[in-house]
């Protein structure tokens, strides 16, 4: 549980993205609140190594080891704690093509990750080659637009999955883009894309309504922003109700905080996205009211390189 003392801390240091605007920090000093942190990664296209000091771009950055480091020092200082991905967790570097997968599902199992959704990298070797490196998983797969029933993947991934955490619930699902155009068909066989949307729309008031979620999280690999009617997260956020937060991915879209967008119950929706490569590690920190149940939240990205240090 969160002391008054420290919540007020950190609203005086970060915006409020949403749930508490308008409210007065003395009427919040007078709630006990429980808090939440969510961590969130997406593309790391099996990137294990840091890049190399002399990258143009991405020089020294990311790294497995520097992330699992993050990692554990915010687990040592925060109570409930969740770790997610969003999809494109294959294919990359010569790791993948030595491995096809293996290591970067033990690697994450061994980070503690919660929960991941599906990016289509995930089936470059095939409907096969991804059931095969599952058990090496000890973290579901989340994906409810796939219908999977005339696949290998039957029964293997699960459209939902929900959490309690310090007395919060939370409920998560995925979403994944369109593989038509994107993957060979033969890689996906039998796999049948449903609407993400009117999936999504069904899932988190499932989530909110039935199974009594205090916080709904989509993962989603569909892209943060298109030029185009193609399904976004953009458009996930804005023509939804009940999803608070959508953990983004397949754009490799650098946000240094959660977007915020008005959903279609007027209520705020947040998108975050953390680019590609394990480059940058994101935190969404809820704090929830004990009596009403009532959010807000705090939002921020650290990038990872030689000289992390937590956040």
């Amino acid at each position: 549980m969160t002391s008054r003392r420290d919540f007020i801390r950190t609203l005086t240091g970060a915006a409020a993205l949403a749930g508490f605007g308008g409210i007065p920090l003395d009427v919040l000093a007078r709630h006990e609140l429980i808090k939440l942190t969510v961590l969130h990664t997406n593309d790391v296209h099996s990137r294990i190594d840091p890049f190399p000091e002399n990258d143009p771009k991405y020089p020294g950055m990311a790294g497995v080891e520097r992330r699992a480091s993050l990692i554990r020092s915010i687990r040592a200082r925060e109570k409930n704690v969740l770790l997610l991905d969003a999809g494109d967790i294959f294919q990359g570097t010569p790791y993948f093509n030595m491995y096809g997968g293996e290591l970067e599902l033990k690697l994450m199992t061994d980070m503690g990750y919660d929960a991941s959704t599906i990016g289509n990298h995930e089936f470059d070797n095939g409907i096969d080659g991804l059931v095969k490196q599952l058990p090496n998983a000890r973290f579901p797969l989340l994906n409810c637009n796939y219908n999977l029933a005339d696949s290998a993947l039957n029964d293997k991934v699960l459209p939902y999955k929900v959490f309690e955490n310090g007395g919060i619930t939370t409920g998560i699902f995925g979403v994944g883009i369109e593989l038509a155009g994107l993957v060979d068909p033969h890689l996906y066989g039998n796999i049948r894309y449903e609407d993400p949307l009117e999936k999504a729309k069904h899932m988190a008031h499932f989530l909110r309504n039935e199974k009594k979620c205090d916080l709904v999280i989509c993962l989603s690999h569909l892209g943060y922003k298109y030029n185009s009617n193609k399904i976004s997260d953009e458009v996930l956020a804005q023509k939804t109700s009940n999803i608070d937060l959508i953990v983004g991915g397949h754009t490799h879209t650098f946000l240094d905080k959660p977007v915020s967008f008005r959903n279609a119950a007027n209520t705020e929706t947040l998108v975050a996205q953390v680019g590609w490569a394990g480059i940058r590690l994101g935190r969404v920190d809820y704090y929830f009211d004990i009596r009403t149940r009532r959010k807000m939240a705090t939002g921020t990205t650290v990038k990872i390189n030689s000289k992390t240090i937590a956040i």
